[in-house]
């Protein structure tokens, strides 16, 4: 499972310290579940086989089912079976004895099938009961969880046809335990079973699920029957089903099948979205020592999904914003969709061919996944890519101080969902690279591969990956997974330095200033002197120590962490000085990252300046952007010394958002001069720096803007559209907010939220009453549906501030509109 990026994440910071009435309570009840030991399920009954037969009634959003799930004691022998099976019909439900259905008897809650089998079966015994029964997920009350924002397993989209522009779809969505939302199982990650699904669907229609598909039978009522067969044993909640208009691209890696399902308007460019899937998969066995194990990989696109990415096995499925046409992926860089095409693969080894036997352990799938986007970043786009992926990641988890008090491996939780969090994802994969860097690359792969062939088609737990490490390595780990697996939180290192010129002695001043547990660190600390680097490898056992070095001259820099690989909060009393000869010397991402930090907090000095000046030209283009954003454009030397580089970067880099980024400093300088420079920028096929430009231009003449803008409408994403919106909701008036409107109510959530701010001003002055209130209207439904994400005050600010502007205007109806807004807001869950 990918997470989505957090959506709305200005709003939640904006809306820091504001909580709702019941929280005292809500965390009263959730300190008792936190008591609770989250025990692994025990296994009474083991599945072995999974048929289903389902058709789909569109209209009322049901499935009808018929299974034949096979079965057999675990160990002790039982005349008792309880499937989960949430909100269902059931219909019959029997034991079938040589080809006929003898019923048994049952009760059932709705959520929970306890069944009184037949006699009392064994554990060399296999049974197989037959259920018929209608799933009915629009009429289940589920929770999901940051990571999955709804769980109702089964999900129809536009099935009567009627939203415009959106295809009619039927997806599943399994994890955690949502699979036995369309159809009874034992919904455990421990289980493993076989499976056959045959689906009824319009013949127009494609199908998709787990495994190979086996035969397609066209029938007389205008339906086909399609049964894919998934040989291979795996879990219920990686159980997929997707069936609509999907064009099919074709692909292969070695022999097998790799397949990329799209809607027809974006098959054009499955090869530019999912082209390097091959090469992936290729890299993946190699570096494993673990061939691809399935007899197929599908990555398919839908719809309104609930989450990023699903890695179902065989058959990944996607949320939207994966794809793209040329012109929107001329813009998307490692993070806006390749990092989860890499999550997601990986997971078919961590997570699929071993899964984790529990929610408690899902490190084993998750922190996985989120490694190897790092990895792959490493291998395909150079270190730079993967350090400054991992650094924004760890920088998510420290964002929070709640997150410290949170093991990795964790057996106290209040609900499962909680447990997909920026602990599982991003920690986790800090702590996996910090592994990584202390073993070696040919120990930790070795014990990877060991922890994959080992519990091959079954279930991991952190300490068999513990053991499958050691086994590698000949070294003792229960160190290392006692205080990053089962203990909470990070080092806060407090860095200082002493140079004796006496004693010609360097000494490092090593301060752990967290609460909490002392962690045991081994690093590399590099010595730069008298032209030279010296790496000496160190360990910090307690909470402070003194390191001592010995040098000829005073070092130029003394770079603590000098593979910046610690998953720490680092306060590093380094002079000005020092970081500037560290960008021009270490060779790392973060080691220029943080010179360039430093460095645009002290414009004034000539060596600051001299490695911004360099840095807008840093070899990584995330750099030359932090570069761009940073130089004050207001101090004369900074600005003569680059305004000629910004110029430069937006005629000739090769990085379309570094382009963008340098029209938007240069455009803060509203000079005349520039106009020609941005009309070029326009021609551009990127959409950002077409976006760029045109803010640009509006800086300068706001009119010349408007039918600039008008130019753009039917062809306009990412950048160029929130600059169209951009340029009508502060410039234009009622002839545009058709426009504007239709393009919000269309856009995705974080588009919607992004348009917020500017839409606001445009409807405080807006002619129409009517169009004011279609306005207040469509704000207040994002802040509504999405107020458990945080935005609940900001929309609400905005709301008074659309008030207080139609009250100006002596419009009565829409400040009232506005007003109830703001209390349908503060009302909602």
């Amino acid at each position: 499972m990918k997470k989505l990026s957090a959506i709305f994440c200005a709003a939640l910071f904006m809306g820091a310290g504001f909580a709702p009435a019941t929280a005292q309570q809500q965390a009263n009840a959730a300190d008792s579940l936190l008591k609770i030991y989250r025990a692994t399920p025990p296994k009474i009954n083991d599945l072995i086989h999974t048929k289903l037969d389902v058709r789909f009634d569109y209209k009322k959003r049901y499935m009808y089912g018929k299974e034949w799930v096979t079965l057999k004691p675990h160990f002790y022998p039982t005349d008792t079976l309880r499937l989960d099976a949430k909100g269902m019909d059931i219909k019959t439900l029997a034991v079938v004895k040589n080809g006929k259905n003898i019923p048994l008897k049952f009760s059932y809650d709705s959520l929970t099938l306890a069944i009184h089998l037949d006699k009392v079966y064994h554990n060399n015994e296999n049974y197989t009961i037959y259920i018929d029964y209608t799933s009915k997920p629009n009429e289940l009350k589920v929770k999901g969880s940051a990571a999955i924002n709804d769980a109702k397993g089964l999900y129809f989209i536009n099935p009567d046809g009627t939203e415009k522009g959106k295809p009619t779809q039927i997806w599943t969505q399994g994890e955690t335990e949502s699979s036995s939302a369309w159809f009874p199982t034992i919904d455990k990650p421990e289980q493993k079973t076989t499976d056959e699904i045959s689906m009824t669907v319009p013949a127009k229609y494609v199908t998709l699920s787990n495994g190979r598909l086996a035969s397609q039978k066209n029938n007389a009522d205008g339906t086909r029957t399609d049964t894919w067969k998934m040989e291979l044993p795996h879990s219920p909640y990686l159980f997929m089903m997707a069936v609509g208009d999907f064009k099919i691209f074709h692909d292969k890696w070695r022999n097998k099948e790799v397949n990329y399902y799209l809607e027809p308007k974006y098959a054009p460019y499955a090869k530019e979205i999912f082209g390097m899937t091959p090469e992936l998969i290729e890299f993946y066995s190699t570096t494993l020592g673990v061939d691809f194990p399935w007899n197929k990989y599908s990555q398919i696109v839908v719809r309104d999904y609930v989450s990023g990415a699903m890695e179902n096995t065989t058959a990944t499925l996607h949320g939207e914003y994966v794809q793209g046409t040329h012109r929107e992926l001329i813009d998307a860089y490692y993070n806006d969709g390749r990092s989860t095409i890499a999550h997601e693969l990986f997971h078919q080894w961590f997570g699929d061919y071993v899964t984790a036997e529990s929610w408690s352990n899902l490190t084993v799938n998750e922190s996985f996944a989120d490694f190897s986007e790092m990895l792959w970043a490493e291998h395909k786009y150079g270190k730079d890519e993967a350090d400054a992926h991992s650094y924004t990641a760890m920088l998510n988890y420290l964002r929070n101080p709640e997150n410290a008090t949170k093991n990795l491996v964790r057996f106290h939780y209040d609900d499962k969902e909680d447990v997909f969090d920026v602990v599982t994802y991003q920690k986790g994969g800090r702590i996996l690279n910090m592994l990584r860097n202390y073993l070696g690359d040919a120990a930790f792969f070795k014990g990877l591969n060991i922890y994959l062939k080992t519990n091959a088609f079954k279930t991991g737990e952190a300490q068999q990956l513990r053991l499958a490490l050691e086994d590698a390595s000949g070294l003792d780990l229960n160190w290392y997974f006692n205080q990053w697996y089962y203990g909470a939180g990070n080092p806060a290192l407090k860095i200082s330095y002493k140079w004796d010129e006496g004693a010609k002695t360097e000494t490092v001043y090593l301060e752990q200033t967290q609460t909490g547990q002392t962690f045991i660190l081994p690093f590399a600390v590099d010595i730069y002197a008298g032209g030279k680097k010296e790496r000496h490898k160190v360990w910090m056992r307690d909470k402070a120590d003194t390191l001592t070095f010995h040098a000829e001259t005073k070092p130029e820099l003394v770079n603590v962490d000098g593979d910046k690989i610690l998953l720490a909060d680092k306060k590093d009393s380094k002079t000005l000085n020092e970081y500037i000869f560290q960008y021009f010397n270490a060779p790392l991402y973060l080691d220029r990252f943080e010179a360039i930090t430093a460095a645009a907090a002290t414009q004034s000095d000539k060596g600051a300046q001299k490695v911004l000046i360099a840095a807008l030209n840093d070899k990584y283009y995330g750099l030359r952007i932090k570069a761009i954003r940073a130089i004050n454009m207001d101090n004369d030397a900074v600005r003569n010394a680059a305004q000629p580089v910004l110029v430069s970067l937006v005629q000739k880099d090769d990085n379309t958002l570094v382009r963008a980024s340098a029209i938007a400093v240069l455009a803060k300088l509203k000079a005349p001069g520039m106009m020609n420079l941005y009309k070029e920028a326009l021609t551009s096929q990127s959409y950002a720096v077409q976006g760029a430009a045109l803010n640009a231009i509006a800086t300068l003449d706001p009119a010349q803007a408007i039918p600039l803008a008008k130019s753009f409408e039917k062809d306009n994403k990412g950048g160029l559209t929130a600059a169209i919106m951009h340029v009508y909701a502060t410039s234009g008036n009622d002839a545009q907010w058709p426009y504007v409107y239709n393009a919000f109510t269309e856009g995705t959530p974080q588009t919607k939220f992004n348009m917020t701010r500017d839409m606001t001003g445009m409807i405080g002055r807006l002619t129409s009453a009517e169009y004011a209130q279609q306005g207040i209207a469509g704000i207040r439904d994002l802040g509504v549906k999405y107020k458990s994400q945080g935005i609940g005050s900001f929309i609400t600010g905005l709301l008074q501030n659309i008030k207080t502007e139609r009250t100006k205007l002596n419009d009565t109806l829409s400040a009232q509109a506005a007003d109830k807004a703001i209390k349908d807001v503060n009302d909602a869950k």
